[in-house]
């Protein structure tokens, strides 16, 4: 099994700034991708951003600008920096990640930390 463990959530009020962490560990033989994803009340879980092992990042258009990922794939972690938060970006962060469990497969599983809360205040 794999585990994913993130922190750095909180309150903040907008235009301020917030950093997100996450460690994998368990059952890992390499990552493809780590990233962030967001969930908002009565929305559906959106992307943030993603980072590949080659370094290549990807990011939600509402982010961009604002929000930088960052990460060392051969370390297992991976982090986020959000500034000039908004409310629109109070949500449960979730870290996610691509893993491979073994040398003899190609096949990456998906696997996400428990969600960590980021509330701006207007």
């Amino acid at each position: 099994q794999v585990q994913l463990v993130e922190s750095g959530g909180g309150l903040v009020q907008a235009g301020g700034s917030l950093r997100l962490s996450c460690v994998a560990s368990g059952r890992i033989w390499s990552i493809n991708t780590m990233g962030w994803y967001r969930q908002a009340p009565g929305k559906q879980r959106e992307l943030v951003a993603t980072i590949t092992s080659g370094g290549i990042t990807n990011y939600a258009d509402s982010v961009k600008g604002r929000f930088t990922i960052s990460g060392d794939i051969a370390k297992r972690t991976v982090s986020l920096q959000m500034n000039s938060l908004e409310p629109e970006d109070t949500a449960v962060y979730y870290c996610n990640a691509a893993v491979r469990e073994s040398g003899y497969t190609r096949v990456a599983n998906n696997y996400w930390g428990q969600g960590t809360q980021v509330t701006v205040s207007s």
